[in-house]
């Protein structure tokens, strides 16, 4: 149960989108903030809609954001949760549930325009790979944190029998 100081979460869904060289396609989201601008490479997805299911909202978000139409319910590996107050324009947090999806390479683009990505943040999409990932040093991060980290333990061991849990 979440402390009553954090009353507003946001529920949401996002993919580890590789490719059949093990290539993870990341977006790339711009915030100003009061402390500062703030750049984050993350996983595809979103937020669930009242009545939706978390895999139709999954659907739903990689067909806007990438243009990619899932063929199967994928695994679902990771489970992320952060609590903090203010972490998102009206939310004290968010919860996501994160699906590993497997495909052939393409160029990442939804049915989103360019204004309805840059209303919702998103500048840019790449392919990285697990070495650029861990030899990252630039000022931009990850989300979560420890994404080189886990997809490179997700690469090596497989399928968790039940989702990791992640924080910010």
């Amino acid at each position: 149960m979440l402390p009553s100081a954090f009353p507003r979460l946001r529920a949401g869904v996002r993919a580890i989108v590789l490719d059949e060289q093990d290539r993870i396609l990341l977006c790339r989201w711009a915030f100003d903030k009061p402390e500062g601008s703030i750049v984050v490479w993350g996983t595809p997805g979103g937020g669930i809609e009242p009545g939706e299911t978390p895999l139709a909202a999954l659907r739903r978000e990689l067909t806007e954001e990438i243009g990619l139409a899932l063929i199967a319910d994928p695994p679902h590996v990771w489970h992320q949760e952060v609590v903090r107050e203010g972490h998102i324009t009206g939310f004290d947090g968010v919860v996501n549930d994160i699906f590993l999806v497997r495909t052939t390479a393409f160029d990442p683009r939804g049915a989103m325009t360019d204004e309805e990505l840059a209303a919702e943040n998103i500048s840019e999409f790449r392919w990285w790979t697990q070495q650029e990932l861990t030899q990252y040093r630039g000022t931009d991060l990850f989300a979560p944190r420890a994404l080189p980290a886990a997809l490179a333990a997700l690469l090596v061991d497989g399928l968790p029998g039940q989702p990791i849990p992640m924080g910010l």
